[in-house]
């Protein structure tokens, strides 16, 4: 993989294919044709979803919960070094889920600048102290919110990210439609 000065870098996280979702959306691919690079925060839940975005830009995706459960042989978590910044991936399994302090402490084990993980189905972003915290929430499978995915910059050792809509809201415990 051949680093730059600056880079562009979607995050996704929870796409749960094919349990919740029969593909990746297009609106997905959309927002990624111009990353360098993708990381996935995990539950992907088929090495088909690795092999679809890898069409796209070189896919780095650790394993979440329900990729054990589907038996995905994938790094438990990862650590990268771009442009000087420390990043970090982990699919961020702390109980209360979203936990903040938890996911800090995460990302000190780990010696990152950023942590990305998923696990909440839920965007945010949030810092504490020097770090970085970031979920790209869910594009397939979003929990009382919309589906989202994430853009990353890194310019001359800066961070910037963008939290994408790819879609209108979904919640299959309020599909109201009669099937």
């Amino acid at each position: 993989m051949n680093l730059k000065d600056n880079m562009i870098i979607g995050l996704i996280s929870d796409t749960h294919i094919p349990d919740r979702a029969d593909k990746i959306p297009i609106t997905v691919l959309e927002a990624f044709k111009k990353v360098d690079l993708i990381i996935h925060a995990g539950d992907l839940t088929s090495i088909r979803v690795k092999k679809e975005l890898e069409k796209v830009a070189p896919v780095l995706a650790v394993q979440g919960n329900m990729d054990r459960y589907n038996n995905l042989e994938l790094p438990k978590s990862i650590k990268k070094n771009i442009e000087g910044i420390q990043i970090g991936v982990k699919h961020g399994e702390v109980y209360p889920k979203g936990d903040t302090q938890q996911l800090y402490y995460i990302a000190k084990e780990l010696d990152v600048d950023v942590l990305i993980s998923g696990h909440t189905h839920q965007a945010s972003i949030e810092k504490i102290d020097e770090i970085l915290l970031l979920n790209p929430g869910s594009p397939t499978a979003p929990r009382l919110t919309d589906p989202t995915v994430m853009i990353m910059k890194i310019e001359n050792g800066e961070i910037d990210v963008e939290i994408k809509k790819i879609g209108k809201p979904v919640c299959s415990a309020l599909n109201f439609e009669k099937k």
